[in-house]
Order: structure tokens, then sequence, then C-alpha cells
């Protein structure tokens, strides 16, 4: 700025302003470009590469835990009309958790009114990293009750979940029951338990019958499991039993360890055998006995408590789950200790389904009351008592034996079922990973105690077989 003689104003000189202004611009940039590299050499700033492709995140980094709660499910604990379990994982940034539980209203005033409530904790360190398992059981709810909750740690929260807790009486419900869903859960399972609750979203619970995943001991694939079932297992309970692949054996040791991440993310009852905690129980469901059996150990001592669990069995009907199957779908794989301890016991008290899984393929029986012959090779059946079924929702695919104890079956075919109990009936459905009906069937318990009349219905679609020309095998 200069002063004008004549007036002795103010006026701006551009020329003089212009040169100050670039000089003290280029100083500055001299200065930042200094900073810059003296930070560069020490490590700070990496050079960034021109990304031309894309670059894949490892699966260690999109399963990592964080303070935000991840892989919440619920699951039944005892009464299902007035309890519930939800369990979630956390990093370690905050151990304790809460979980809040108020009863679902028509608007958002619940928030207010919310209980909170403190979990228990159990630490897991894997290949995404260390984590907290958070686990907290409601009780004292209301039956035929809407509730809402979420978890968290006290500032980091999930959305609120509803659930509708069970009625203390008998009553109609149906559930979704899935086989191995174990590989390429994310990319190729996900669709199958989605579409599932697409055809039945007034289903009560998810039946899960082991192999949820492949490798027990990676995180990812647990990651991917929970990550495919999403809200859905936050907001209806699951009902677990664990496969081959949830077991381990330490190096020079036959004992078959449940891997750690089962009871860490699964909170289930404690009415089981000795040793088979949260593996093998039981609950009612609104007139329904469900039993969850451990086929990968000690199967004598669970015989002798399903026995005690069947002969004090105040419900109209009883279904049976467990991994390795009874009958199997192939020649090749079967198993005759599981047949010799189990089979007397389901024929006995008349167990009215079975459901199963392993054997990557679908198949299932008539009614069935077999006589096991020493060495599980030939077995005779009537045409009454239990229905098996065998099923498989993810996409590894084993072949297929057609035997004669099998109604219908199929291969390279990833299902579903939907299964609804309403007084004396039981209907069943079996559909495919495309949402076409594949397989359905009626059981109808008569009032007299007599054997359930099974009712079938005529298929819509031949079997889905490799070889579908191949003879029928006896076994």
């Amino acid at each position: 700025m200069e002063t004008d003689r004549d007036t002795g104003s103010l006026h701006t000189n551009p020329s003089f302003h212009s040169e100050r202004t670039r000089g003290a611009g280029l100083r500055v940039l001299v200065i930042i470009q200094q900073v810059f590299m003296a930070l560069f050499l020490a490590g700070v700033f990496t050079a960034m590469p021109c990304r031309s492709e894309p670059v894949k995140v490892p699966d260690e980094i999109i399963y990592k835990p964080s303070p935000v709660p991840d892989r919440i499910i619920l699951t039944p604990v005892g009464d299902p009309s007035r309890m519930m379990a939800v369990t979630w994982r956390s990093d370690t940034s905050a151990p304790q958790g809460y979980a809040q539980i108020a009863r679902a209203e028509h608007g958002p005033g619940f928030v207010s009114k919310a209980l909170q409530i403190p979990s228990a904790t159990t630490s897991l360190s894997t290949e995404t990293g260390a984590a907290i398992y958070h686990s907290v059981i409601f009780t004292d709810l209301l039956p035929e009750t809407g509730y809402v909750y979420r978890v968290g740690d006290g500032l980091n929260w999930s959305e609120w979940f509803q659930f509708t807790t069970a009625s203390d009486q008998s009553a109609p419900f149906s559930f979704i029951y899935l086989g191995d869903s174990q590989n390429d859960i994310r990319s190729l399972w996900s669709r199958v338990i989605r579409l599932a609750f697409s055809k039945a979203p007034e289903a009560r619970f998810l039946l899960h019958a082991g192999d949820l995943v492949n490798n027990w001991w990676r995180d990812v694939e647990w990651g991917q499991w929970f990550s495919a079932g999403a809200w859905l297992n936050g907001s209806f309970p699951s009902v677990v039993t664990p496969g081959n692949h949830e077991y381990y054996r330490n190096e020079g040791s036959e004992a078959s360890l449940l891997t750690p991440h089962w009871r860490a993310q699964f909170t289930l009852p404690l009415n089981g055998p000795p040793d088979l905690e949260e593996t093998a129980y039981y609950f009612d469901y609104q007139g329904v006995r469900i039993i969850s059996l451990d086929s990968n150990r000690l199967l004598r001592r669970q015989a002798e408590w399903l026995s005690t669990v069947l002969a004090d069995n105040p419900a109209r009907w009883t279904l049976v789950t467990f991994h390795h199957p009874i009958f199997p779908s192939s020649s090749n794989r079967d198993y005759p200790a599981l047949r010799e301890r189990w089979l007397p016991v389901l024929d006995n008290y008349k167990v009215d389904l079975v459901l199963q899984g392993h054997e990557h393929c679908y198949s299932r029986s008539g009614q069935q009351i077999c006589q096991n012959v020493a060495g599980g090779t030939t077995v005779q059946c009537a045409t009454s008592g239990t229905v098996y079924v065998t099923s498989i929702s993810g996409p590894k695919m084993y072949d297929l034996h057609r035997m004669d104890w099998m109604v219908r079956a199929a291969e390279d075919t990833q299902l579903f079922q939907i299964i609804r109990i309403d007084g004396n009936t039981l209907s069943y459905q079996a559909f495919t990973a495309a949402g076409d009906l594949y397989d359905r069937f009626d059981l109808v318990k008569p009032p007299d105690g007599k054997p359930n009349q099974l009712i079938s219905y005529p298929p819509v679609m031949p079997e889905r077989l490799r070889h579908p020309e191949a003879l029928i095998g006896i076994w």
C-alpha cells in the first residue's frame, strides 16, 4: 500500500501486492514440501500405489471384532415361553457388556423403560484378533409376548431387535430346518437361509443339523455363517446341534474335542448328560419336545439320557435332531454304532421325526420301526413309526446310492425345510434353493394312541439324481 502525496489517501499498488503474495506462497510451499519429505523419510507416510485393479480385502479384516457388537444370536435356554438367551461378540476395548430389554410397544416409548442387564463373558483369540463373547439370559418373560432388546457396552449399541416368546400351551407354529451349511457359506449358502425365511416369515425358530462351518478353528468361516443369517439370528432363536466339523482331535489323542467357538457363541440348555453341555439338550415348544443329540461322542451315555427324557415326556409330538444319520445315504458311509445305541430308544418311544445332516444329499424315509441286526448290515422295517430325514442346505455335494428305505432322494440340490405342527397334524415341506417344492408329507396323530398316519403327496418334479436309472440297493 502507498500514500497519495496529493490527497494523503491510501491506494493499492497491484504489482507490489502480487509480487509479495507470490513470494509468500512460494515460501509456504517450500516449507510444506520440506515437512512432508521429513515425515516421509521418517516412515510416517508411504507411497500410495496407483490402483488400476481392485484389491481384495482379507477375510481377517472383514470379520475382525470391533467395539460395535456383532454375531448377535438368540437361542433357547429353558422354557421358551418365559426365557430367552442372547449371545454376541465385541473386541476387548470394553470388557463388560450389557443387554437392554423391554416390552414391545407401538412406538419408540419403550426405550426409556428398558431394563439393563450385565453380561457374562468369555474370551477367545483367533486369526481375526482377540474377542469377548457376551451372553445374557432374559428371564421372567411373559408368554406370547413381543419384546425388544439391544446389546452393547453402554456407548456402542446394536440396533433394537424384536422377538416373541412361545405360548405356554399347545399351539400351532412352524420352524425352518437346515442341513449342513459348511462350505462357501457367504457366497452360496446365504441365499438359502434368506429364501427359507421369505417362504416362512412366521417361523418361530431355525434348526441347524450340524456342520455349520467346514473348519472349526477358522473364525472367518464363523463370521460368514453369522453374516449369512444376519438379523434373522437376532430375531428368531436358533437350535443348533454339532457336526463332526465342529470337533477336532489333539495330536496323539483319540478323544474328540468341541471347538471353543461353540460354547462361546451359543448359550443353550444345560439339561443334558454330563460332559455334553450345550450339545445334548432338550426343550418343549408349544406341545412339541425338541431334543438335540451329539452324534460325535458318548453315544451310550446319551442313549440312557434319551430314554429318561422320552419316558417322562408330556408333549404330543417328539422331534430329535443330530448330525450323523441313522440310515446311510451311500453304501460307503454307515454308522452302525449310532444305530445300535440309539435306534432301539427311538423305536421304543415312538419318536415322530428325526432331522439329520452330514450326507450332503437328500433322503427321506417312510415310517420306520426297525430291528437292527448285529453288524449293522441288515435292517427289517415295518411301515409305521419314525420318519427320518437327511438334508443339505450348503453347496458341498456327495453321491447318493438309492436305498430301498428311501421314499424321496436328491443329489446336487440345496434344500431347506419348513415344518408346521398344528394339533394332531405335522406338515413337512422341502424346497430347493430355487424355491420349488421338492418333497411333502403330513403325519396325522390319531387320538387313540395308534401309530401316526403318513399322508404322502405326489411329487411335483422328478427326483434330482445323477443316475436315475440306477437300481435301488437293498440295505
